[in-house]
C-alpha cells in the first residue's frame, strides 16, 4: 500500500520536501511559521504506533524542523504537538510563536484567523524552507 496524505492536510498545506521518514508541509497561514511533519507510514495514528527506529527518526526530524524555524524566523516560543483530533493520520505540528502573534498566548488551533499566503510569497517561503532542509 502506498502512502496517501490526508485530504485535509493536502488542502490546507503546501508540500515542501520528503525527509527520511516524513513529508514536510507548510500550513497555509502566514500569521506564524507553521510546519507539519507527516510520517509516510500507512495506518498510523499515534507516535507510539511507530516502530522504535521510526520514532527515533521522527524525533530527529522534529529537532531539525524546530532548529530551522528558530534560525529562519526567530520565534519567542516553539509549539510542538501531535493532536490528531480532526485529522487522524499521524502528523506533528511545529509552530513558531511570537508574543505579538494574533493568538498569543492561546494555542493556534481555533484561535488564529485565516491568513493565507499570497502566491509569490508562498513560493518564496517554500524555497527558503527547501534550501534550509537541504543544507
Amino acid at each position: 500500500m502506498s502512502f496517501l496524505l490526508d485530504s485535509r492536510l493536502k488542502r490546507e498545506c503546501f508540500e515542501i520536501a520528503d525527509l527520511e521518514l516524513s513529508k514536510l508541509l507548510l500550513m497555509n497561514n502566514r500569521s506564524v511559521p507553521w510546519l507539519i511533519l507527516v510520517p509516510r507510514v500507512e495506518m498510523v495514528d499515534e507516535i507510539v504506533d511507530l516502530r522504535a527506529t521510526e520514532q527515533a527518526i521522527l524525533m530527529d526530524e522534529i529537532n531539525l524542523v524546530s532548529k530551522i524555524i528558530q534560525k529562519q524566523f526567530s520565534p519567542d516560543k516553539l509549539n510542538t504537538a501531535a493532536i490528531g483530533n480532526m485529522v487522524r493520520q499521524l502528523h506533528i505540528h511545529i509552530v513558531g510563536r511570537y508574543v505579538i502573534d494574533p493568538a498569543w498566548p492561546a494555542p493556534v488551533w481555533g484561535n488564529l484567523p485565516v491568513n493565507h499566503y499570497h502566491e509569490g510569497e508562498a513560493q518564496q517561503r517554500i524555497q527558503l524552507l527547501r534550501h534550509a532542509v537541504c543544507v
